[in-house]
């Protein structure tokens, strides 16, 4: 006797993915445990998505529309305004 055959269904691959904003704020973390500084350089080839994200944080928060979460969690390694 054979077994009945299942179905052949994609096998679904759980993958826990940061967000964006996770990761952003990830790479300004390591960047300033390197450089000792959360002030990235808008000519620093090397950190351009970085350097503009950072910039969109500073224009949010004079906008008054960054998330107060957000705005603790720079505050806590010591984000410029």
């Amino acid at each position: 006797m054979s077994s009945p055959s299942l179905p052949n269904y994609p096998r679904e691959k759980i993958v826990e993915e940061k967000s964006s904003l996770e990761m952003m704020f990830d790479e300004l973390y390591a960047f300033k445990a390197q450089k000792g500084h959360c002030n990235v350089s808008q000519s620093d080839a090397g950190n351009k998505s970085l350097s503009h994200w950072v910039n969109n944080q500073r224009f949010l928060y004079k906008k008054n529309t960054l998330s107060s979460d957000r705005t603790e969690q720079l505050n806590s390694i010591g984000f410029i305004w």
